[in-house]
C-alpha cells in the first residue's frame, strides 16, 4: 500500500483534510472548502501521463495537466497551452504558439517541456503502453525501437513559445489527439529529481487547475486548486476528492448518505431502479466505446481461426443487451462504433450477423469438429473478465452460450480485478478475455490501430496480418477522406474475418451526476473535467 502525506502538514492535519473532504462538500456550509466529490470505478495504478492507459486515471490526470489542446465541456478540442497554430500546405508540419502559462513550481511552461515529454514517451525505460499512439510523429517508431536517437524526433522548440511538430503523414485529427494525456508536457526537473516518485503529492508539479495533495491507495486521492494553473481562475471547487469505488452498490449508498457528487459508472441493468432511487442522477448518451473480447492468437487453441470464429458465433449478444446490460447498448458485429467521424462509407460486419441463433450454433459446432474437437477431445479454456460494471453479470451468460455448442465445450470463467486483468492482457497472459476501448480522439484509426502488429501491449492477442498493416499504412497517406474511409473499411473487414477479437456491444456512457451540479455536458468521449463543474448558487472563482 502506498500512503502519501500532504506536504507541510502533520498527520493529524492531513487526516482532518480528508475527513473534511468526505463531508458535505460543495461549499454549502460556512467555512467549508468548496469540494467536488468524484467516484472513479477502479484503483489508480499511476498518474504518470506516459504510463497510464486507464480511463479512470485520466479523470484525475486531466484535472492536473493540460496539453497543447484540451477537452472542452463537450469534449471537443479547444486551445490549451497553445493559443494558436498553423499547418504547412502538405499537412506534415504543425507550428504551435504557446501562451504565458506556468508550472505549479513557478517555472514557465515552454516548448522544450513538450519536446521532453514526446521524447520520454518513446523511451524504452518508460515502456509506455501508449507509445504507438504517437507514431505519427516523424521518427517516433524508430526511436521507440532504438534505431534512432531521441533527438531525431519530429518535435523541436523553435523558441520558448514556439513548438514545431513534423509528422510522418497528414493527420487532420491532430488537434483532438493533442488533448490526450500521452501528449501532455511533463516537468523534467521533478522527474529527474524523484524518478517514478515524481507523481507523489510531495513531489508532483502540474500545469493544470488542480494539484495532488493526498493519495491513499485503494481509498481516495485529493487535489486542491492550483492557483497558477490553466483555468484555475474559473473553477468553482477549490478541492476535488476522488474515491476509488468499484462496488456500484457502495456508490449508491454513498450518494444517499450525501458523500458523493458524481460517479463514472452505475449498474445499467438496474437503470430504472437507480433512477427511482436517485431521481435525476443517471446520465447516459451514445458513446464512442466498444466492448470487445480478445483471443490469444499465439497460443492453442486460439491460434486456430476456426476456434475463434466458433466461439464468436455462439455468443448471444442480443440476449445480453436486452436482458443483462444497460438500456441503450447495441449488439456489435463490427469494431469501430457508429458515430465515429471520418468513416462515412458502408461499414463491414461479420457475415453471420443476420443468421438465427440455431444456425450460428450449428456452424460453431461444425467449425470446432473440423478443428478436431469432440467428445474424445473436449475444448477446455478459461475466460477472464473484469470485476467492474456489467461484466460479472455477462460472464455466466457467455459460459452458458459456449456450452450450448456441445457438451464437450467446457469453458471456465474467472473474475479478475480490473487493473489486474488489463495487466494480464498487456502481457498476453490469457486465453480469452473481455476489454473495452474508449475513443481517445474521434477517428477510425484510434480503434483500428489497436490490431496493428507494431502497436505493442495494447494489441492484446498479438494479432499480426501484414495485409492489415499495409492497409492502415496506406490510409495514412490518403488525403481524400472518402478513399481513406474506404481503406479503413477494407482493413476492418479483413480483421473481422481473422477473429483476433470478437466485438460484443457498443456502449452508452453511464454517469451519476448530482442534478444540482452545473457544467456537466453529456458527450460521446465521456470526458468531464472538474474545472467545468459548479453548483447551483455557487460562482466560479469563489
Amino acid at each position: 500500500m502506498i500512503f502519501s502525506r500532504m506536504p507541510r502538514l502533520a498527520a493529524a492535519g492531513a487526516m482532518a483534510l480528508v475527513l473534511a473532504a468526505c463531508g458535505g462538500g460543495g461549499g454549502e456550509k460556512a467555512g467549508d472548502v468548496p469540494t467536488l466529490r468524484r467516484g472513479i470505478s477502479a484503483k489508480v495504478d499511476t498518474l504518470d501521463p506516459h504510463k497510464s492507459s486507464a480511463q479512470w486515471e485520466n479523470i484525475i490526470i486531466g484535472d492536473m495537466f493540460i496539453g497543447l489542446t484540451t477537452d472542452g465541456p463537450d469534449a471537443r478540442p479547444q486551445p490549451g497551452m497553445a493559443t494558436s497554430w498553423e499547418t504547412s500546405p502538405d499537412g506534415l508540419v504543425w507550428t504551435f504558439h504557446l501562451g504565458d502559462y506556468v508550472w505549479s513550481d513557478g517555472n514557465p511552461v515552454v516548448a522544450d517541456d513538450f519536446v521532453y515529454g514526446l521524447r520520454r514517451i518513446q523511451s524504452p525505460e518508460v515502456a509506455s503502453q501508449y507509445s504507438s499512439l504517437l507514431y505519427l510523429i516523424k521518427n517516433a517508431a524508430a526511436i521507440n525501437e532504438g534505431k534512432l536517437p531521441p533527438e531525431e524526433l519530429g518535435a523541436r522548440a523553435i523558441d520558448d513559445k514556439t513548438l514545431e511538430l513534423t509528422l510522418e503523414y497528414p493527420a487532420p485529427y491532430l488537434p483532438g489527439l493533442l488533448s490526450h494525456y500521452t501528449t501532455y508536457p511533463v516537468p523534467s526537473k521533478a522527474i529527474e529529481a524523484y524518478g517514478d516518485a515524481w507523481i507523489q503529492p510531495d513531489n508532483i508539479v502540474v500545469n493544470g487547475p488542480y494539484k495532488l495533495v493526498y493519495w491513499r491507495t485503494g481509498d481516495q486521492l485529493v487535489a486542491d486548486k492550483n492557483p497558477t494553473g490553466f483555468g484555475a481562475d474559473d473553477v468553482c471547487f477549490d478541492r476535488v476528492v476522488y474515491f476509488e469505488l468499484e462496488d456500484l452498490t457502495s456508490v449508491e449508498n454513498k450518494i444517499l448518505s450525501g458523500g458523493l457528487d458524481i460517479n463514472n459508472a452505475f449498474d445499467g441493468a438496474r437503470q430504472s431502479e437507480v433512477e427511482a432511487k436517485l431521481p435525476g442522477w443517471p446520465r447516459t448518451t451514445p458513446a464512442l466505446i466498444t466492448t470487445y473480447w480478445s483471443f490469444n492468437t499465439k497460443a492453442p487453441p486460439f491460434d486456430d481461426v476456426r476456434v475463434r470464429k466458433a466461439l464468436a458465433m455462439a455468443l448471444d449478444r442480443e440476449f445480453m443487451v436486452k436482458s443483462v446490460l444497460t438500456p441503450g447498448y447495441v449488439p456489435a458485429y463490427s469494431f469501430v462504433p457508429p458515430g465515429v467521424d471520418n468513416y462515412d462509407v458502408a461499414r463491414p460486419h461479420v457475415d453471420w450477423e443476420t443468421e438465427s441463433r440455431a444456425d450460428r450454433l450449428a456452424e460453431a459446432k461444425r467449425l470446432l469438429e473440423e478443428a478436431g474437437y469432440g467428445p474424445n477431445k473436449p475444448l477446455e479454456f478459461e475466460f477472464i473478465h473484469r470485476s467492474t460494471d456489467d461484466n460479472p453479470k455477462v460472464a455466466p451468460v457467455a459460459q452458458a452460450n459456449w456450452s450450448d455448442i456441445a457438451p464437450w465445450v467446457k469453458p471456465t470463467i474467472v473474475k479478475q480485478d480490473t487493473k489486474v486483468l488489463y495487466a494480464r492482457l498487456r502481457q498476453s497472459d490469457f486465453s480469452v478475455a473481455d476489454a473495452a476501448w474508449v475513443a481517445d480522439f474521434d477517428d477510425p484509426i484510434n480503434f483500428l490501430y489497436l490490431l496493428k502488429s507494431d502497436t505493442g501491449q495494447q494489441n492484446y492477442g498479438d494479432y499480426n496480418n501484414p495485409e492489415y498493416d499495409s492497409l492502415l499504412i496506406r490510409s495514412n497517406s490518403e488525403l481524400d477522406l472518402k478513399k481513406r474511409a474506404e481503406t479503413f473499411a477494407e482493413a476492418e473487414e479483413l480483421m473481422l474475418n481473422d477473429y483476433p477479437i470478437t466485438p460484443m456491444w457498443f456502449q452508452v456512457t453511464k454517469n451519476l451526476v448530482d442534478p444540482t451540479l452545473t457544467g456537466y455536458e453529456d458527450n460521446a468521449k465521456d470526458q468531464h473535467r472538474s474545472r467545468f463543474m459548479c453548483r447551483d448558487g455557487m460562482k466560479t472563482g469563489e
